[in-house]
């Protein structure tokens, strides 16, 4: 490789790392950001006031128009699945 195309070749890499480094940084700042609500939705999740809601829900006294995929017992699952997976792989990368 001749000297400009690596000097090229090298921008074109430093350029598209900073921007990967910048995204990533502001993805978990916002991420680290949702961490105490996260904890407030597996409280309400696991509680008896989620169950009340859900069977509310089920006996039609929700309105159909709200949205309410939280009342889903997929929604919530998988997000705390998908959750410890990013946890994971972070780890894994941090290594």
């Amino acid at each position: 490789m001749k000297q400009i195309e690596r000097i090229t070749y090298m921008e074109q890499i430093l350029d598209e790392a900073t921007e990967a480094v910048s995204s990533l940084s502001e993805a978990l700042e916002k991420y680290s950001t949702v961490q105490d609500k996260l904890q407030e939705l597996i409280a309400y999740y696991t509680s008896e006031q989620w169950r009340q809601d859900f069977d509310d829900d089920d006996a039609g006294k929700i309105p159909s128009n709200l949205k309410r995929g939280v009342l889903s017992e997929d929604a919530v699952y998988h997000l705390l699945a998908d959750n410890t997976d990013l946890k994971e792989r972070m780890k894994e990368l941090a290594i």
